[in-house]
């Protein structure tokens, strides 16, 4: 990989930070690693280029205010957030600060370096976000009304039981309206669900 490229890797659990180096580094990415994020603040200006990796939940400073301080900034990385299942709401709304991913606890490897190769992607600006939104919408005016309903809700951060509140269906509709949902949308974790919903807003 290139010199000019690191993976900045922010957890406070040193175990964490670890294996995500290790992870990274066989599959050649240089890394760079941190066990707070004003330890990252504190190099902001003269941060090499490449892709920021942080956990949510960290103390002092969390996940989402960090994005919040990157970007004011002007440090202008791709930022992949991790969070556990209980934090879904708050990485929807990291994505909406500007996160270009999260990953939801546990997650594998495959899905970390596909995550990592994405931003880059992004961040070399090769997508087409014009024609991406476009595709984007025509997939979305497939859906069936509850479909579109259940997305709805799901890319705002809803779990599938706050939802089926909300629809007033049952939690087991729901999964079954996410699975058709994820399948005509061609999206493979929530993570994209939610990134579709942006596009297509935007």
């Amino acid at each position: 990989m290139s010199d000019t490229f690191v993976i900045h890797v922010v957890d406070d659990d040193p175990a964490a930070r670890d294996s995500l180096q290790f992870t990274l580094s066989t599959a050649g990415w240089e890394t760079r690693t941190y066990e707070s994020a004003a330890g990252l603040l504190e190099r902001a200006e003269v941060l090499e280029a490449g892709v920021v990796i942080t956990d949510v939940r960290m103390p002092g400073m969390n996940g989402l205010e960090l994005v919040e301080r990157l970007k004011r900034l002007h440090v202008t990385h791709p930022v992949i957030v991790l969070t556990g299942h209980a934090d879904v709401a708050m990485a929807v709304d990291a994505m909406k600060a500007g996160v270009v991913d999260f990953l939801e606890k546990p997650f594998d490897d495959a899905a970390l370096l596909n995550a990592v190769e994405a931003a880059k992607v992004r961040l070399a600006g090769a997508a087409d976000r014009s024609k991406e939104g476009a595709d984007i919408r025509a997939r979305i005016a497939n859906l069936t009304p509850r479909e579109k309903d259940v997305f709805d809700a799901i890319a705002a951060g809803e779990s599938n039981k706050s939802a089926a509140q909300i629809l007033g269906i049952s939690p087991r509709t729901v999964e079954i309206y996410r699975a058709n949902v994820m399948e005509k949308l061609q999206a493979r974790t929530l993570a994209d669900l939610v990134r579709m919903a942006l596009t297509a807003a935007a």
